[in-house]
Formats: structure tokens, sequence, C-alpha cells
């Protein structure tokens, strides 16, 4: 979100929770300040998310409290990156805060999870004394140059073998390339608990279409009813 305007519509059209990225080098990145005016004028009720890349765990945790958010959603590009986040979560001061408070979305790129290893056994991403909860993975169609927000989907067949082992070990949101039209399917091959979408309910990068969020949100809740 970078505006208010589309904040409220995609609350009102029943988001479960909205975004906001500090990513300088995204269309859609919005100022610290401005999320925090928007996130005062929300209900309690929608969870609101910072989206980082290439950030410290402690740098948008702190960011998070100035803003008020309720989780952040990390974006890594590679293996050794995710371990660099979670060496990130170890090295937090101890008692800085309380174990499980930091709501963390791990975002990760398809393209380095389809490995036979996480088909046949799954992906555990283990911590010792976090001082956060991993909530979920996000997996995106994205790649180091471009982290997230490419429009473009991923294979979802090929991966659904993927999806599947790292859903038998913590829950998985899926984004890159949805949109009202394509979403009911996306939801039926993969089986997510969640689905991330932006470009694919936009006019132009950055603004919102109010009647392609509302189609998107009741698509959604549709194949909730179906599979339900």
């Amino acid at each position: 979100m970078t505006n208010l305007e589309d904040a409220l519509a995609a609350v009102e059209a029943g988001a479960d929770a909205v975004g906001f990225v500090f990513y300088e080098k995204s269309p859609r990145c919005v100022s610290v300040e401005t999320a925090r005016e928007i996130v005062e004028k929300l209900p309690e009720r929608v969870e609101t998310v910072g989206v980082f890349v290439a950030e410290s765990l402690m740098r948008a945790e702190e960011i998070g409290v100035h803003v008020k958010l309720d989780a952040v959603q990390i974006y890594t590009t590679s293996g050794p990156r995710i371990l660099e986040v979670l060496e990130d979560m170890r090295a937090w001061p101890p008692n800085r805060r309380k174990p499980g408070q930091t709501r963390i979305y791990l975002a990760l790129p398809i393209s380095t999870l389809i490995t036979e290893q996480v088909e046949k056994e799954g992906l555990t991403i283990e911590m010792q004394d976090p001082q956060g909860e991993i909530v979920a993975l996000l997996v995106d169609s994205g790649s180091g140059q471009q982290p997230g927000g490419t429009g473009v989907a991923f294979d979802w067949h090929q991966a659904a073998a993927t999806v599947a082992g790292l859903s038998r070990r913590h829950k998985v949101v899926i984004a890159g390339g949805l949109k009202p039209q394509n979403v009911g399917e996306a939801m039926g091959v993969l089986s997510p608990w969640g689905v991330d979408v932006s470009s694919g309910v936009e006019t132009r990068p950055g603004k919102k279409d109010p009647e392609k969020v509302r189609d998107f949100v009741r698509a959604v809740r549709e194949m909730d009813r179906r599979v339900g």
C-alpha cells in the first residue's frame, strides 16, 4: 500500500492483511512516516506487514515498532541469505523483546526451493531461542535482481510437490503473478495457507484498482468455500 485510499479499499473488500514495502528500488516503496499515518487509520483486526529486502531483522523490527506494524516480511534471494536472516535473529540482544513477539514472514524464491529433498522430507526452518516467530513461509517468483513484485506467476504444477513438502512443517503463502482470474486455480493446485497480491490488482505500480481488489478477495473466498 502507498496511500490510505487503497488501504481502506482493501480492508473494505475483506483483506486479512495489508503490506507496506520499504525497499527503495520498488515502485511501491513507501516512506516510514506515510506508512505510519496509514496504519493509524486502519482497524486493529487487519494485520499490517512491513516488507523488507536485504535488511537486517533488527532494522526491520525497529521500523516495525515505529510504524506500529504487526509483522515483518523479510525477502531472501538465496540459500545463504536464509542462514544470514536466521543468524541475525539469534544475534539479537537477550531479553530485548519477548520470544515470539515479532511475527515474521520469511519470503523465499521458488527457484531455490525446488529440490528433491524438500519434496520428500519438507523444509524445516529451525531457530535456537528465537526472538521472533516465523508465521509462514512466503513463496514468490522473484529473483536476486527483483525479489518480488514481478507480476509473473511461477509454474504451480512444477512447484506443487515442493510446496506440499514445505506445507508439512510450515504455513505457506504464495505470491507472484496472482490476479482475480487465476488465484482460484493457484489455490486449487497448491492449497496454500494464504495468498499475496500486488501487481495483479493495480492500475499502475503502487496504485490499486478497487474493483480488482474486490474481485480478487471474492475469488479467494469462493475457493475457500469450495475446499472448506
